[in-house]
This record gives structure tokens, sequence and C-alpha cells, in this order.
């Protein structure tokens, strides 16, 4: 039974459900965590619940030492999923003035710095994986780099904050359909990787659906001046495009989208929770930022598929006797090469686990529902 709450209170009780559930013991340098964590916050500043932002801070705190060092973290691993815990960084240094929060934000930006790149400037996703671009890799770097350019400087890193955007998209589009596949390989040596493009072999949801919030989350921080309008332009350009491809393979009857997206009737495909919450997020900010009017029919379109998506994602949250709530049907991993080696195989995305309460949904759940509800639609 779909629960009966405005988006509003299915926000809040989805992240104390988390705070309910989740110790400062268990707080990890990772980028689910700081992802769930960065909803929490975002939802408790929204609707002023005071108690939100020190006990995420209580979090950070198991992590960040008084000189600025992140412990568990590993700047050699040159792992830009290691770069997204440190968004909260950001407002923590603001809220509080402590030095050691600036310190923990420039120990990462000096990753970026030395981080290792494809011949076209790309960031490879992680040391373990030369000449690779990820999808993933754009939210877990991007609105960090952004954010720090933004606040700290130099105003010339958006050069290379969109850049690195648009070599993805440029590498990863599907020029018939629109859609990203997960990844690129300069190099075109990985066994997933088609040899005449470098590109792994599908589109996985949860990959563009990264990708699609890196670009709005990106543009948040690129200031609307002179010097950064062709940025801006380059960039909501981009939402644009991916606008009606999104909404092209979602599932007319539930309002979510499928594991692997343009094959909603291959045997064991299903309708995955994550990547539905990030394309509902998309939709919805984008009209909301006004990247897209909302009085253009592609809008109009736009906001039906986001409102006709967060009722599906509803239908994957339940309520246990104690109030928390449970959101189910996410994809608890999946990524490309490594060992044992994964190969971008259709039978690969479907095999891996399907769980439920795996921040890498609810965080983006949470992020869905505060643009449902700023949406005034539902």
């Amino acid at each position: 039974m779909m629960i009966k709450k405005t988006a509003q209170e299915t926000a809040l009780a989805m992240a104390r459900s988390v705070m309910n559930r989740y110790t400062p013991s268990q707080m990890l340098w990772h980028y689910e965590h700081g992802l769930v964590l960065q909803s929490i916050y975002a939802v408790g500043n929204e609707y002023n619940e005071t108690e939100f932002a020190p006990w995420v801070k209580s979090m950070y705190d198991t992590k960040i030492q008084e000189d600025g060092s992140i412990l568990s973290y590993k700047h050699d691993e040159f792992n830009l999923d290691q770069i997204n815990p440190g968004k909260h960084l950001f407002d923590l240094y603001k809220d509080s003035g402590d030095k050691k929060y600036h310190l923990a934000l420039d120990v990462l930006r000096d990753q970026l710095k030395n981080h290792p790149r494809t011949k076209s400037s790309g960031f490879w996703h992680k040391k373990i994986y030369p000449w690779q671009m990820w999808l993933d890799g754009l939210y877990m770097q991007g609105p960090f780099y952004a954010r720090y350019a933004s606040q700290f400087g130099p105003e010339e890193d958006f050069d290379d904050i969109v850049r690195q955007i648009v070599l993805a998209e440029s590498h990863t589009k599907d020029k018939k359909t629109g859609l990203l596949y997960h990844a690129w390989d300069e190099s075109h040596k990985q066994l997933w990787a088609n040899p005449k493009t470098g590109c792994s072999p599908h589109f996985w949801g949860r990959a563009m659906g990264w990708f699609c919030m890196s670009v709005l989350d990106v543009l948040d921080w690129i200031p609307d001046t002179p010097s950064q309008s062709a940025h801006r332009s380059t960039l909501i350009s981009i939402v644009n495009s991916l606008a009606q491809p999104v909404m092209s393979v979602q599932d007319i009857k539930s309002g979510l989208w499928y594991q692997v997206l343009d094959m909603p009737n291959r045997a064991h495909n299903y309708l995955e929770t994550s990547a539905s919450a990030m394309f509902v997020y998309f939709l919805f900010k984008s009209v909301r930022c006004g990247y897209v009017s909302s009085s253009s029919e592609l809008g109009k379109r736009m906001l039906q598929a986001a409102c006709e998506g967060y009722r599906g994602l509803l239908s994957r949250v339940s309520e246990d006797e104690n109030g928390n709530l449970h959101l189910s049907g996410i994809c608890s991993v999946a990524g490309l090469g490594g060992n044992p080696y994964r190969d971008g195989s259709y039978e690969y995305y479907i095999k891996e686990a399907v769980v439920s309460d795996d921040f890498k949904g609810v965080g983006p759940f949470i992020y869905a529902s505060l643009e449902a509800q700023r949406s005034k639609l539902l």
C-alpha cells in the first residue's frame, strides 16, 4: 500500500529513518554515505529541522581531524568516488567557521590537481581504471569542483569543470537514442569496450542518473555572469538534450525506469529505484531552475513525467511498526572491470543484488522528494 504522506512529510520521515538506524561508528568516507548525509542536511535546512545539521556534523567529525586529514581517505588511490563525501565540508565550514573543514576541502582539491587524466584531459574514474571516464565520476567530482571554484577560485577552473561534462557526454552519447553509455575507455583495451567507440555496451540507469544530477548540481555553482555565460549555456543545452531521451524510456504504467534503460521487455530486466529517483530529481529541478520553461511543451511533459515518476517511487516505500520508512528495489552496485571482472553485459547488470535502504537510492529519493514538494504539484 502506498504511504499517505506529502512529499515534505515523506522526505522528513525518510531522513529520520536513516538517523534512527545509522550511528557515528558506522560512518565511512564513502560516496554513498556522503550522498545520504548531504540529502539529510538539505531536507533539514529546507524545513528548519534544527536537529538534522548537528547530527550530520557528528557523523563527519568521526573522520575529519584537526589538521584537515581525513581518516581512511587515501589521496594516492586517485579515486573520484572519494571526492563526493567532501561536498558537505563546505556547509560544515560555512556553519561553524572551523578551519579543519577548509583544510579537508583543500586535501580533496589537491587530489583533483594531481588526478590522472585521459589524453583529452578527462579525469580517470580511478587510478585502477586507467584511461576510463565513467558517468558516475561526473557526479562524484563535478559539484565539489564547481563549488570549490565558486567559493575559493580560481574562476579559470570552470573551463576544466565544464570540459569534464562535455567530454563524457560526447564520448558516451548514442546518436540514435540520445542515451548515454555507462563508460568510455580511451584506450579501447578493456574487454567491455566497443573496439570502435571505446564505450561500454549498455545504458545503465543509475549511471545516466548520476550524470543528469551532476549537470544540474554543477550549474548551481557556476555564476550567472557574463564571463560564465558560455559555460552555463553549454550545460543548459545538455540539460535540454537529456530530457527527451530520459522520458522516452520511462515505463508508462509504473512511472519508473528500468535497470537497463532501453530493454524493458528483455528477460529479468526490472524497474530500479535509485535511477528512477535521480531522473525524477532531474526532471523537476531542470524546470524549477528555469533551464526548461515550465510553459513550454517540453517543460510540461517533464513535469508530468516527474509527477508520475514520484508516484511510482512512493510504491517502493513502506513503513514498519516503529514508524521508520524503508525503500526497496535498489541495485546494490554495478561497475566495470576489476577482479572479478565485470564485463558490462546485460547479464551482468541484471544479476547484481537488488536491496532495500541502500544509500544510493535513499539519498536521491530524499532529493527527489524535496523537488517534488518545491514543484507544488504533489
